[in-house]
């Protein structure tokens, strides 16, 4: 007879998720993009600047298909799907992009979030 596996449920997210990020001045909530081909989560300057984010003091070196690219960090305090956490996120400029944040597996594996590309 097979025995009874002890399974945490986890919660399935989608492919784009609404996310609050919390700062020193205010908490916005944005539309992130989910990408679990980035190591590393990534947040716009401008949206860093203006919740109040706290630049830390090292940098992480982004591999990306047109080159390596130096960044900056910060420690983010962040909800998604109802689960706050506080992790290391990368700084560029998403000013051209559609999603000002961009979330990386570092946020996938902690929160222990199934991806369901069908799921809005």
């Amino acid at each position: 007879m097979p025995s009874k596996l002890n399974v945490k449920k986890r919660d399935v997210i989608g492919i784009e998720m609404p996310v609050t990020i919390h700062g020193l001045k205010e908490s916005k909530k944005v539309k992130a993009k989910i990408d679990t081909g980035a190591s590393l989560s990534s947040i716009d300057m401008k949206l860093a600047s203006e919740v109040g984010l706290s630049l830390g003091n090292k940098t992480k070196l982004v591999k990306q298909a047109h080159g390596n690219t130096l960044r900056p960090t910060a420690r983010v305090k962040l909800t998604i799907n109802g689960e706050t956490m506080k992790t290391e996120f990368t700084l560029a400029d998403r000013r051209h992009l559609k999603y000002k944040v961009l979330i990386g597996l570092n946020v996938l594996k902690k929160g222990g979030f199934l991806i369901d590309p069908l799921k809005k």
